[in-house]
């Protein structure tokens, strides 16, 4: 057994915490072989395996700000990174915010250096006014990948959930037209309207996580093999400080999982926490859970050597994945973060005028 493995074991025994709730560190920075982060973002040396928080982050300049004079659709807003790596190259999914639209678009791109001054395609997917959230993963048992999103439908309470699938996702073309997982019916298992819609599975079962601004987490669950239909179930998760976009991961070596979760303090102030949990439909507990214990906040975010810090509103994480498939694993030894941002004082009274931008989020130190 390594050193920080026993260290950590003793630490959760004493604290009287189930094992594996809360194992982070900073190792190779690289979110996936094929792209090494340490070349394109400094950061501090890597801290031992096998300590807690508080965690310490470095925030890049930001690598996708919005397009706001381009002559289709110029942007007010850039937001909702989703992200995957295959085929040598990342591949990111964001929502763009423009005058009396809502929608998508898809940037390709080798190194995050590269990543603003790659070409945007906006996807075609739908003819809403408002589809977004966007959330991407291969489904290894049906060998297609899925793009999750809530859409806008008129005469409906509750916004689709919506899906399209393609089997290149390289090809931002190619992904179907939205189709509802869950349709906002009469016949929809909801109990309540939500947003920022997230799936994750394990070997027996698809699980459908939703926030709705009011701190709760609700959960929905239909087995893998009917997937993406049959969601039922609903339930709270979780009560907490939550706002909005709830976002699950498996922690690789630990059988554990993690929630990072966007919550809003005075001012509107945006922030993550972390909440673990043993199963997927198991009990989540607090491991970051406050503004002034942040997973990710103004209270534990600086600018990367020689930057400035051009956010201290941390909005919508999501983590950098150690695979692509359905199981959303990552690496908590290589742990980095997207998010979304802004400074506080650039705010404008009205939410649909925040100038979001989207930057990287590498882990600098996490300490006893």
């Amino acid at each position: 057994m390594k050193f920080g493995q026993l260290l950590l074991m003793t630490f959760l025994a004493v604290a009287a915490i189930p094992a594996g709730l809360a194992v982070f560190a900073q190792g190779n920075a690289s979110g996936t072989a094929g792209d090494s982060q340490a070349k394109n973002a400094p950061r501090e040396s890597s801290a031992p395996s096998g300590l807690t928080g508080p965690f310490s982050w470095e925030l890049s300049p930001p690598i996708i700000s919005p397009q706001n004079k381009r002559a289709v659709e110029p942007e007010r807003a850039v937001k909702d990174p989703a992200i995957v790596y295959d085929g040598g190259k990342w591949h990111l999914f964001v929502t763009y915010k423009c005058r009396g639209h809502t929608a998508m678009e898809y940037v390709g791109f080798d190194k995050w250096k590269n990543a603003d001054k790659s070409p945007r395609t906006i996807l075609m997917i739908s003819d809403s006014k408002y589809y977004c959230g966007p959330e991407v993963f291969y489904f290894r048992p049906q060998k297609k990948w899925y793009f999750i999103y809530q859409m806008s439908v008129p005469g409906l309470k509750k916004l689709w959930v919506a899906y399209s699938t393609t089997t290149n996702i390289a090809d931002p073309t190619s992904w179907t037209k939205a189709q509802p997982m869950l349709d906002g019916s009469d016949r929809d298992p909801r109990k309540e309207g939500g947003l920022d819609y997230w799936i994750i599975c394990d070997d027996q079962r698809a699980y459908f996580f939703y926030t709705n601004d009011n701190g709760k987490l609700w959960r929905l669950w239909t087995p893998i093999k009917d997937f993406p239909n049959g969601f039922d179930h609903p339930e709270i998760a979780l009560e907490a400080d939550i706002y909005e976009s709830g976002h699950i991961y498996r922690l690789k070596g630990l059988n554990q999982y993690i929630a990072i979760i966007e919550a809003r303090g005075p001012g509107d102030i945006r922030y993550c926490t972390a909440y673990v949990a043993d199963r997927l439909d198991g009990k989540w507990t607090g491991l970051a859970d406050t503004q002034t214990n942040p997973f990710a906040g103004a209270a534990n975010v600086t600018a990367a050597a020689g930057g400035t810090l051009w956010a201290d509103n941390i909005s919508h994480g999501e983590l950098i994945r150690d695979s692509y498939d359905e199981t959303l694993t990552v690496d908590p030894e290589k742990l980095q973060c997207l998010i979304h941002g802004t400074l506080q004082k650039d705010k404008p009274a009205s939410y649909q005028q925040i100038p979001w931008r989207i930057g990287l989020l590498t882990l600098k130190k996490a300490t006893k």
